[in-house]
């Protein structure tokens, strides 16, 4: 998962109304399983082009800085989201705004730290270690015993990443990777508040321009005048539609017909999207230790998800019966 999605947990908390068994026309046997090969691909096509804009993202560093292609990121996804949504300013309360800005906050910090990491470790690592965030908030609101299985399996997993300490990656990298991942549990939380609180995508595209009023000094202190030239700008143009514009767009065409618990499974593959695309874009070899430590990671991801999932349906069948 990147830094700006709809997060492991928060999917299908986004969706809740269409956790299988429950009543309503939504599972209509052979003919719904086939219609789901469409949104299914759009969640596909959403995490490739999320972890592919990062690694354009990565081949930007050398020229604009890490601070610099974070800000070009948010700054142009703000002014593409500002433009379509144009969500409404007034009419809104003290406690909206104070969500949406939070919100915000967490969405500029998950980048600024997401990026400091993929400019210190390999793609494929830092979304690994950035995962355990959104996977440690699950096991906490869950409560669940089994939930532990996962989390262990999630620290095997990080691990053989490090190859035993984290000195094997850099450490101040790994470090970042994880703080991003901690931001990413606040992001989940101020999602669904924001969500709550605002009509269609208005509160995102608020948030985001506080993300990007956020990152814009650290930017411009880094690179200056660079952020000007129109090459650098076309790059982060295509990196801000890449990881933000046009992910959200699918995400939100597949939500409208795919379970959101099958949604949650399909993001928690990200972690080997983002190792796919290191390697082809940015020649970021994984060793077998490597790929195997992703996995575990993977595997526990949509454990968590799994079981969330089955405790939902246990509990829509047990009403259903008083």
């Amino acid at each position: 998962m990147d830094e700006i999605r709809t997060p492991v947990v928060g999917a299908p908390e986004a969706g809740a109304a269409a956790v299988p068994g429950e009543a309503g026309p939504r599972f209509r046997g052979a003919d719904d399983r086939r219609g789901s090969l469409g949104p299914v691909g759009l969640v596909v096509a959403g995490a490739l082009s999320v972890q592919f804009g990062a690694a354009v993202a990565v081949l930007l560093m050398p020229r604009a800085g890490a601070f610099g292609v974070v800000t070009l990121r948010l700054v142009l996804a703000a002014a593409v989201l500002m433009i379509v949504c144009r969500p409404r300013l007034r009419g809104h309360s003290r406690a909206d705004w104070g969500t949406v800005v939070a919100f915000g906050a967490a969405m500029g910090g998950m980048n600024i730290l997401f990026y400091q990491a993929v400019d210190r470790i390999p793609l494929g690592a830092a979304v690994t270690l950035e995962v355990l965030g959104p996977l440690a908030l699950s096991v906490i609101v869950s409560r669940r015993l089994v939930n532990l299985v996962w989390a262990g399996l999630a620290l095997g997993g990080v691990v053989l990443l490090s190859g035993g300490g984290l000195d094997r990656l850099d450490p101040v990298g790994a470090a970042y990777a994880l703080a991003a991942g901690a931001m990413w549990a606040a992001y989940i939380v101020f999602s669904a508040r924001t969500g709550r609180r605002f009509p269609q995508a208005d509160g995102l595209a608020l948030a985001m321009a506080v993300a990007a009023l956020i990152s814009l000094p650290l930017g411009l202190a880094e690179s200056g005048s660079k952020l000007a030239e129109p090459s650098i700008i076309g790059l982060g143009l295509a990196v801000a539609l890449m990881s933000s514009v046009l992910p959200y767009t699918l995400e939100l065409l597949a939500l409208r017909r795919l379970p959101a618990p099958t949604f949650a499974v399909l993001m928690s593959l990200e972690p080997a999207v983002a190792a796919t695309a290191g390697f082809l874009v940015l020649d970021q070899a994984l060793s077998t230790t490597d790929a195997l430590a992703i996995a575990l990671v993977i595997a526990a991801s949509m454990g968590a998800v799994r079981t969330q999932t089955g405790r939902r349906i246990t509990r829509s069948a047990r009403a259903g019966k008083t």
